[in-house]
């Protein structure tokens, strides 16, 4: 019997082009026993939900260093919504004033991961939130 393998879409939308911290979450979860995929730089909200239907994932996680999640975040849980994914955590990454966390919070970010956040922590978090199947 195969140990199950969550998919963890990771993703840095808009114009943001820093992903060195992207790319350390996506190596740290696959070493934590995750399929990971992970879209490189630059995406879209409809890229990057189009990315997580078509890889049927478990969880995604956002990258966001530009200070553009007050916009980039509300589109992109309005599109997982309209295409019935709303049962799919993600979580953000970055740099998230403490003053935006509550505004990520309720437009549907499961949580929120700043500089210092342990791959622990957020491997944690990810086997906490996603629903295994036939579970």
């Amino acid at each position: 019997m195969n140990e199950y393998k969550p998919r963890i879409l990771i993703a840095k939308p808009g114009l943001d082009g820093h992903d060195r911290g992207a790319k350390v979450i996506a190596r740290a979860l696959r070493d934590a026993g995750m399929e990971v995929i992970y879209t490189g730089l630059r995406q879209t909200p409809e890229m990057i939900v189009e990315a997580a239907l078509q890889e049927d994932v478990d969880a995604i996680g956002l990258s966001i260093l530009s200070g553009a999640h007050t916009v980039l975040v509300p589109r992109i849980m309005t599109l997982m919504r309209e295409n019935e994914m709303a049962d799919v955590p993600v979580f953000l990454g970055g740099i998230i004033p403490p003053e935006d966390a509550a505004a990520m919070q309720e437009a549907g970010i499961a949580g929120i991961f700043g500089p210092g956040a342990s791959i622990d922590e957020i491997s944690r978090f990810i086997w906490d939130q996603i629903r295994l199947p036939n579970a």
